[in-house]
């Protein structure tokens, strides 16, 4: 074959033959390259705990804090020296003093799977949203966290039969927000003073970590009807501050609360004519009686400065506290007085001033409350109080299409009637 032809041959044989080495034969190190960044990040990832914790390649153990059992009781069990344990209490105290580990709280340890054992991470739960840290991967760290709280909205509805505790236990509500309604209600209702067919229908939320049920959250509207007159309530925040109003925009707040105690019921009313089980004689009663525990905290109705702090003969432990230039109210028969409660003080509306006992002239446990206006003593239960503060008029127009929007949640809550009633089974 003659050179020039061969060369051509050679040409049109390996040129080809390179293409296709190039396109077809060499691995797609493109492909490959993408695919080992992918393993390595699905190595590489490392997926955090219920704490938010890197801890895949520890061992975790979880317990609870036993009676009268300390941190270094804990530790020391897992192989920790006291030097250790001092060094992360030192370290703790800015954030938690560890001195004061309560029993039946939970904690977790994580450690390494080896012989050595040493512990990582020590996790002690405050409650069930907040918990401490101890970081003791390289030198220790300790900081505060709280899990994620999931709020759910609730509505629920119920009637009275025998108390307004007992109604939401039956319905499988939790009791907690009777003590919510109690707050949202403290100018308007006296919870022991219900009777039997009333009803309320509440908007409220409920919260939850890690589906688990934690407490009740805010009450965003109610309505509850006592005595056939609905009490509305729609919680607004004015002013950077969330308070309850009525269906008109007036604060459900008032100068004076309901009663002076949270829950109890009225043992005898205001009368100018009262058999007294001590003296045996009829006299007038210009108080109210409020049966309640020993012990029962009493709180200040209103603002002000208290003015007495003394021994009665007949009412015993007595504090008066005068309001105003108008009013001033008196609690006797008390077991004891709150500390600080001394004459010339100032108090809070709702503030404790002492507890319910027997003192003085007394057949048993009970809070005798007077009401003085202009001097003279009044019915109490029959004094009609202004609201403190109503929706500021350059917000009235805001709030009303707030309302409407919650009154139309609680109108279409149904309310049944587990008992006769001469209207209807269901409202």
């Amino acid at each position: 074959m003659q050179p020039r032809i061969k060369e051509l041959f050679l040409f049109l044989f390996f040129i080809p033959a390179i293409i296709i080495y190039i396109f077809i034969l060499i691995p797609d190190y493109s492909e490959d390259e993408s695919d080992v960044i992918a393993d390595s990040t699905a190595v590489n990832q490392v997926h955090e705990n219920e704490y938010r914790l890197q801890v895949d390649s520890l061992v975790e153990f979880k317990s609870v804090v036993e009676k009268n059992e300390t941190l270094s009781d804990i530790l020391l069990a897992h192989n920790m020296d006291f030097e250790q344990i001092i060094n992360i209490v030192k370290a703790a105290r800015p954030v938690f003093d560890f001195r004061k580990i309560q029993s039946d709280k939970n904690y977790t340890i994580y450690y390494q799977s080896d012989s050595i054992a040493a512990v990582k991470y020590f996790v002690y739960e405050i409650d069930p949203i907040n918990y401490v840290v101890c970081d003791l991967t390289d030198s220790i760290e300790v900081f505060k966290a709280s899990r994620d709280i999931v709020t759910k909205i609730r509505s629920v509805s119920g009637v009275i039969d025998n108390s307004l505790y007992m109604t939401l236990s039956e319905n499988g509500i939790s009791d907690l927000l009777s003590s919510k309604l109690a707050d949202v209600y403290a100018w308007q209702i006296d919870f022991y003073a219900i009777q039997k067919g009333d009803f309320f229908k509440v908007i409220f939320e409920e919260n939850y970590v890690n589906d688990n049920f934690i407490g009740i959250g805010k009450v965003n509207a109610a309505v509850f009807t006592h005595r056939d007159k609905p009490f509305y309530a729609f919680r607004y925040n004015m002013n950077g501050k969330d308070e309850f109003f009525d269906e008109i925009g007036n604060s459900l707040r008032k100068a004076f609360l309901k009663a002076p105690l949270r829950f109890s019921r009225i043992s005898s009313g205001y009368t100018n004519k009262r058999f007294h089980p001590i003296l045996k004689y009829y006299r007038p009663h210009r108080g109210i009686d409020y049966a309640a525990p020993h012990g029962t905290p009493v709180q200040a109705v209103g603002d002000g400065l208290i003015t007495d702090v003394r021994w009665t003969k007949q009412g015993g432990r007595f504090v008066k506290i005068k309001h105003n230039s108008v009013y001033s109210s008196g609690y006797m028969h008390l077991s004891s007085y709150a500390k600080g409660i001394t004459p010339g003080k100032r108090v809070q509306q709702g503030q404790i001033i002492g507890r319910v006992g027997s003192s003085g002239l007394a057949t048993g446990p009970h809070l005798d409350f007077r009401f003085w206006k202009n001097g003279e003593l009044v019915n109490y239960l029959k004094q009609e109080f202004p609201s403190s503060h109503p929706i500021n008029k350059n917000l009235i127009e805001d709030f009303f299409g707030y309302r409407d929007s919650l009154k139309s949640g609680l109108d279409s809550i149904k309310v049944h009637f587990p008992f006769d009633q001469t209207s209807s089974s269901e409202k």
